[in-house]
This record gives C-alpha cells, sequence and structure tokens, in this order.
C-alpha cells in the first residue's frame, strides 16, 4: 500500500499545512543563496570576464574589485544577481551601476592612495566602497536619506572607516573639505555643476556622466589644470537623473 504524506492524511488542519509549505519554501529559499565561497568565486569571475577581458587594465582598481563584496552591498532580493553585467535596483527609484562602468569610472578617476575623493551619489555604497581601497578618504553624498543612512550602516559594517557619509544634495559638492583629488558622480546632470570644477584641485579629475533624463548621456572626464579645465567625452552611458539643485530651471 503506498504511503500517505502526513499533511495529506483525514484529521490534518490546513493551518499545519500551510506550516509546512511555508518551511520548505524557507528552506529551498536558503538552498538558493550560495556559501560565501561562492560569492568570492561569482566576484573572481566578475574581475576575470567582465573587467580584465575588457578594457580594464589597473592593477589597483582590479584589485579593489575583486576585494569588495558587492552582494554585501545590494538588497538581499539582489544577492544572487550582485556580479553580474548589468546595473541593479536598490530602491528608492535608483540602481547600483553594473561593474564594469563602476570599475571604468574608478580606472578614469586615475585615484592615488594620498588622494581625498568625494563621490556625489551614494546610493547603495558600493563605488564608494571600490574608491575606499584606494585613496585616504571617501566623502560621499546621498540625498535620499533613507540610502544614505542604509549605506552608512553597510559600510561601517564592513570596517570602511574612511568612508563618511551625508545625506544631502550633492549638486554642492562638500565644500568644507575641498579641494578633491577625485570627483566622481553617479548620477547625471545636464550640464557639469560649477561647484564642482570649483572643488576640484589642480590636477584633480572629475568624472561623471551628463545628459538628459531618457536622451542621450556621455560618460566625461574633466581634468583641472590651475583655472583651465580639460574635458574629454568617453561614451555613451544610460544613468538616473542626478536630483535636487540640478533640476531647477535656469
Amino acid at each position: 500500500m503506498p504511503q500517505t504524506c502526513a499533511w495529506a492524511r483525514p484529521g490534518f488542519s490546513r493551518l499545519a499545512i500551510l506550516l509546512v509549505l511555508a518551511t520548505i519554501a524557507c528552506a529551498s529559499a536558503e538552498r538558493l543563496l550560495p556559501p560565501p565561497q561562492g560569492f568570492e568565486q561569482a566576484r573572481r569571475a566578475m574581475v576575470r570576464d567582465q573587467l580584465e577581458a575588457r578594457d580594464i587594465t589597473n592593477r589597483r582598481v582590479l584589485e579593489a574589485m575583486g576585494k569588495v563584496p558587492r552582494h554585501e552591498l545590494v538588497p538581499p532580493q539582489q544577492r544572487l544577481s550582485a556580479y553580474a553585467d548589468h546595473p541593479l535596483p536598490i530602491g528608492y527609484g535608483q540602481t547600483i551601476s553594473q561593474p564594469y562602468i563602476v570599475a571604468l569610472m574608478t580606472q578614469l578617476a586615475q585615484a592615488r592612495p594620498h588622494h581625498k575623493a568625494l563621490e556625489v551619489g551614494t546610493g547603495s555604497g558600493y563605488q564608494a566602497a571600490v574608491l575606499a581601497e584606494l585613496v585616504s578618504h571617501v566623502y560621499t553624498i546621498e540625498i535620499v536619506d533613507e540610502l544614505a543612512e542604509r549605506a552608512r550602516q553597510d559600510l561601517e559594517r564592513l570596517g570602511y572607516a574612511n568612508v563618511t557619509v551625508r545625506a544631502g544634495d550633492g549638486y554642492q559638492g562638500w565644500p568644507e573639505q575641498a579641494p578633491f583629488d577625485v570627483i566622481l558622480v553617479t548620477a547625471a546632470p545636464e550640464k557639469i555643476p560649477q561647484p564642482l570644477l570649483d572643488q576640484l584641485a589642480d590636477r584633480g579629475r572629475l568624472v561623471i556622466p551628463v545628459g538628459p533624463t531618457g536622451g542621450i548621456q556621455f560618460l566625461k572626464v574633466v581634468q583641472r589644470r590651475k583655472d583651465r579645465f580639460e574635458e574629454s567625452t568617453v561614451l555613451p552611458v544610460r544613468f538616473v537623473p542626478m536630483t535636487g539643485e540640478a533640476q531647477k530651471p535656469r
């Protein structure tokens, strides 16, 4: 006589059935999450296949990308996709850029160990963590209060003591800490904010996407030479728009 599962037998309550099914579902979800070494393998594959296989050649940038636990800086439901080659939503209408774009912007910044960096658009805190591996201190600004607080807690939990997070409008930069050797902007204004140019140190580099919302944007690099600014265009990109002061009519 074939055996009958306990929950299918007469008298087994619907509540008990639901509890059993919930337990099975939870166990299945836990099995979907790879162990820590699985994330490490995924991170190594990301560096090899998405970065080294393309045009990321700076060894310090590659080492930083291979060290920062990206899966710890995305929402739990996105952890399995943390090392995939595409952006991920992080809530509040914001995204975390694909690993290649993070590496490219970091490489373009030419960060050095003695540098001080400003990031505009903290988001999940991932770009700030990568920069923190390369410079002496990172100051990062996020306009969404909830994201700023979440990033601050996550970066602190991961031991990034050389990152200072502030909630506010990044259009104005962080004048109290200027000048900056490196400024990275992870949201696109329609034109380069003058306050960021003003806060760039001599020979400092600003890496920023520029362009209209929903239109063609370009990743640009600006290097300061005393009172002169040299601007170059790298490639077309698509970023979330810079909000706050950048959205006011001019």
